[in-house]
């Protein structure tokens, strides 16, 4: 198990898809900070998670993203895994000048397996299938396979005032294909591979550093990422 974890581990973070590039500048860093929650009822299965992400096609100001997203979690008893049903309102700004904006509503399932391997590797596999409804475009659907991986390197666990790296690679792939008013999307819609430092500020309160390269079928663009991870 703990070789074919690190095969996948190596797989995804290594052999993202390659991408060619078109007009948006994606020499321009672009800038997303962010908030992530996390919490359960009194001891119990079920819970809530979520987060708000403000993204930016430069380091502010021009929007290219306000996500709000949130969803009922629930871990089965004896299960290290962790269910969410979910919604998700986004916002996106066009790059450049312009202010204009479309507007999507989202209802997403989830699954969320941890596993830990080689005594200080902490992964985790996050399946999510989505269900879309953008402005001015037919229903849509999308599937996503994202793995973190987070390396503790100051203790051997991620404890109060502890370093870590962390890792992520994110895989994107559209299901219907047919978006409406004669316009179609490919299989693949995008790749998102992460690294960044992070720094427990307590337990259960972290914070990261880091860069994010997004590609898709027509540009790449590296995206600073500042987050925090809040589970209460």
């Amino acid at each position: 198990m703990k070789k074919i974890t690190l095969i996948i581990v190596l797989g995804v973070f290594f052999l993202a898809p390659q991408t060619t590039k078109a007009q948006l500048d994606d020499n321009k860093l672009g800038a997303w900070y962010m908030y992530f929650f996390d919490t359960t009822f009194k001891e119990g299965p079920w819970g809530v998670q979520g987060d708000v992400q403000y993204r930016n096609w430069n380091v502010g100001g021009d929007l290219e993203q306000l996500l709000l997203r949130g969803g009922l979690t629930y871990k089965p008893k004896n299960f290290n895994g962790k269910f969410t049903l979910g919604y998700g309102h986004i916002t996106t700004g066009e790059f450049g000048d312009g202010n204009d904006t479309t507007t999507e509503s989202r209802i997403y399932q989830e699954a969320l397996l941890p596993h830990k391997f080689g005594g200080r590797f902490f992964a985790k596999h996050r399946f999510r299938y989505e269900q879309r409804f953008v402005e001015d475009q037919d229903f849509r659907t999308r599937y996503r396979y994202n793995l973190f991986l987070n390396i503790p390197l100051n203790n051997k666990e991620i404890i109060e005032k502890t370093i870590y790296l962390a890792l992520y690679n994110e895989l994107f792939i559209n299901g219907q294909r047919d978006i409406g008013d004669g316009k179609r999307v490919e299989v693949f819609d995008r790749n998102r591979f992460y690294v960044a430092f992070g720094y427990a500020l307590k337990k259960k309160l972290k914070v990261q550093l880091g860069i994010m390269r997004q590609s898709t079928n027509s540009w790449d663009k590296n995206q600073l990422q500042v987050s925090l991870h809040h589970t209460f």
